[in-house]
């Protein structure tokens, strides 16, 4: 049994790592920069900055394993933070584990270090360059760059880099909180485009087994994350959709016309959506998994419309708690809609 570190550990990804690890009776330790209002038994919890190198040191104190899943997601419209929590915590991170001699770190990366992605690159192999199209893309690039760099330079130490698809699950809300609302109450689905791009989705427990797999067993290596069974966005949301029965239906906006509206309401604060998904959700976007099923044990555990669907029904069940109180992560919290919501009224 094994001690295991998780930064960014109230965060959604590194709650569930956390809860999964108990499962298996590995003993935790979680950092975070917030307050701990979701407390998990047997969680050793401590309050620490991954900016903060002096208080890292110590929070690795006996440390075996480090899942860093520490960062400012795209959401959070941190604009230059990006860089300096993201890849500077990140160096941080690195540097703590290099001096307790950890055992293995996994690192928690992107699917947006890919950028826009076009049909000829799809499905996207484990030979293909990232290039991404936004500042929180590059800074998780550069985070990874980090990291891969310490994957070829040191033997005693492991490493593993993990990039997610769009990730769904129970208990998943900010962006896709406003989709299922919109759907309960039988509104208009919105997209940009015809929605005709192949699009994939990665569950939380999938994310959560390959970060633990890796660590466990020691795999270094660069993997990419999502199901096996996806076809198009729209198909996607359609089959949401038709399980809900409530009347939604879905809606493709001009392209050009709706991505320059959004990118205004972002520059003028009215819009939650951040350039990441104003810029890419149109685009096709799905790994292929033949390196990964060559690595690793893990294999996928639901399809796009499964995931979505379980995701909306835990929504449903419990709608009336939601609040936007809990500002532990973005991904679990609330959204306020801004002049989506406007657009709400006309759905």
């Amino acid at each position: 049994m094994g001690l295991h570190l998780i930064t960014g550990g109230n965060g959604y990804v590194g709650g569930f790592i956390a809860k999964e690890l108990i499962a298996r009776g590995e003993r935790v330790r979680s950092i975070d920069v917030t307050d701990n209002n979701r407390p998990a038994n047997r969680v050793e919890y401590r309050r620490v900055d991954v900016l903060d190198i002096q208080a890292l040191r110590a929070a690795m104190d006996g440390v075996d394993y480090v899942h860093h899943t520490a960062a400012l997601v795209p959401l959070r419209k941190a604009g230059k933070r990006f860089w300096q929590v993201n890849v500077e915590g990140t160096k941080n991170v690195l540097q703590a584990a290099k001096e307790k001699k950890v055992k293995h770190l996994s690192h928690m990366s992107s699917s947006a270090v890919f950028g826009n992605v076009s049909d000829a690159m799809c499905p996207i192999g484990a030979a293909a360059r990232p290039h991404p199209a936004e500042i929180y893309g590059r800074a998780k690039l550069a985070a990874e760059e980090l990291v891969r760099a310490e994957m070829t330079q040191r033997a005693e130490t492991t490493f593993s880099v993990i990039r997610p698809r769009t990730i769904i699950g129970t208990e998943r809300l900010g962006i896709f909180q406003i989709l299922f609302e919109w759907v309960s109450e039988g509104k208009t689905i919105y997209i940009i485009g015809d929605g005709s791009n192949r699009f994939q989705f990665a569950h939380i427990d999938d994310i959560v087994e390959v970060s633990i797999e890796t660590a466990l067993g020691r795999k270094s290596g660069i993997f990419n994350i999502g199901t096996d069974r996806y076809g198009t966005l729209r198909q996607a949301l359609e089959a949401l959709c038709t399980h809900a029965a409530t009347g939604s239906k879905v809606v493709g906006l001009p392209v050009s016309l709706t991505i320059a509206a959004l990118w205004l309401s972002d520059k003028l604060g009215l819009s939650p959506l951040a350039p990441w998904h104003y810029l890419t959700y149109h685009r096709p976007f799905c790994f292929e998994l033949r390196n990964e099923y060559a690595a690793l044990l893990w294999r996928p555990h639901y399809s796009n419309e499964e995931m979505l669907i379980a995701s909306y029904d835990w929504f449903l069940k419990n709608q009336d708690t939601m609040s936007d109180a809990d500002s532990t992560s973005v991904h679990r919290g609330v959204l306020k809609q801004g002049i989506v919501g406007l657009l709400k009224r006309f759905a």
